[in-house]
């Protein structure tokens, strides 16, 4: 029997998104407010949406992890633990989730985010969000303490499944086919600024595509390419871009594409438009055979490997040793974020929860508890 102590509830945090046409333009202004984003671009993403009948996959894809993750957590003996989900930018909201928990007993809570990679976007504004919702909840009189799970872009659950999907595509192009990794692009200063030392985000990328072409064997070249660019042009995003890339690949003879949506958890609506629509109608344009591999976040072995890791962290904060398997790259991750981890460059001096110098901020003008809650400085 396996025990989450000091852990009274686990918490799965993503990123939200709309489940209805009226509900798109409010969900988007939550994600880009305070960045200037111009209302033309929410406009044209709004399409994107649209496309869809204003519902993005990733809420029902959570529900499913979220029932995945519950049913693994129960298979490893602590199903008594409650798993709840919120999200970033839309209902379920992180703060509400929280209050809620706190309401029904939880003191402190384990975090899982969905997002596999080590980035300010990936990591460090989940964060800054939990720190928001912990000062809060303290002005509401509500002390929580709050840690997160370590990145599992090198974990088998994670792997393995995405590695089946791109084996059996294969099988159903010509033989020289290429396998093209993708991920959300980001500004170029972000992914400098990714991880303690710098370039995290890609190295990490890189370190997963070469797990996984390992995993499929005779697996022939691969490339990293990049969707969803949202910037300015005159401001650097990582390249080269998916359909840039695709009309590449034709000219120089590439008979066909497993395009492979390493960056993201789940069929997230980069997925289902930025690959499965407007990439696949680049490749179709250019007569190049195109099969999409499947992402990992509906496989059991992924929900199988979070639960390891939940139960993993709950053994290290016991004080005990537990085995830290890393099936890609130099090793296991950090559980605690260093405090130039992802660096916020907007904005250095935001708190951000779960790293070593966090510690909640007084609140003189409210009769908040100025003991340290999430990740206290260690």
């Amino acid at each position: 029997m396996s025990s989450l102590k000091p852990y009274d509830a686990v918490l799965l945090l993503s990123f939200g998104g709309p489940e209805a046409p009226d509900e798109v333009m409010p969900f988007l202004e939550n994600v880009t407010r305070g960045r200037g984003i111009p209302r033309e671009r929410l406009e044209e993403v709004e399409v994107h949406y649209q496309h869809f009948g204003g519902r993005s996959p990733i809420n029902d894809e959570n529900r499913l992890l979220l029932a995945n993750l519950r049913e693994q957590l129960d298979l490893a003996g602590v199903g008594d633990v409650p798993v709840y989900w919120g999200n970033r930018n839309w209902a379920p909201f992180t703060t509400d989730v929280l209050r809620e928990a706190h309401e029904a007993g939880a003191r402190r809570v384990l975090t899982v985010v969905t997002s596999a990679y080590p980035s300010y976007s990936g990591c460090r504004q989940y964060r800054e969000d939990l720190a928001e919702a912990l000062i809060t909840l303290s002005r509401e009189g509500r002390s929580l303490r709050i840690d997160k799970i370590r990145h599992y872009f090198d974990q088998d659950g994670f792997l393995q499944p995405i590695a089946d999907s791109v084996a059996a595509a294969l099988q159903s192009l010509p033989d020289g086919s290429r396998v093209v990794f993708v991920t959300h692009s980001i500004p170029d200063v972000m992914d400098d600024a990714s991880g303690p030392l710098g370039n995290a985000y890609t190295q990490t990328h890189r370190e997963a595509c070469a797990a996984v072409a390992e995993r499929v064997g005779t697996v022939p070249e691969w490339d990293l390419v990049y969707c969803s660019r949202s910037g300015p042009p005159s401001q650097p995003w990582l390249e080269p871009d998916i359909g840039d890339h695709l009309a590449e690949l034709k000219a120089k003879g590439v008979p066909g594409v497993v395009v492979v949506p390493i960056g993201f958890v789940s069929d997230h609506m980069e997925v289902v438009f930025d690959l499965d629509t407007e990439a696949e109608e680049i490749a179709q344009g250019l007569d190049l055979p195109f099969v999409r591999a499947a992402t990992s976040g509906r496989a059991p072995a992924f929900a199988a490997s979070l639960a390891r890791l939940v139960v993993e962290r709950a053994a290290a904060e016991r004080g005990e040793n537990p085995q830290r398997p890393s099936e890609a790259g130099a090793g296991a991750w950090h559980d605690v974020c260093p405090a130039t981890c992802c660096t916020n460059l907007r904005n250095p001096d935001k708190p951000a929860a779960c790293g070593v110098d966090w510690v909640l901020p007084i609140d003189k003008s409210a009769e908040a508890s100025a003991a340290p809650v999430g990740e206290a400085a260690r």
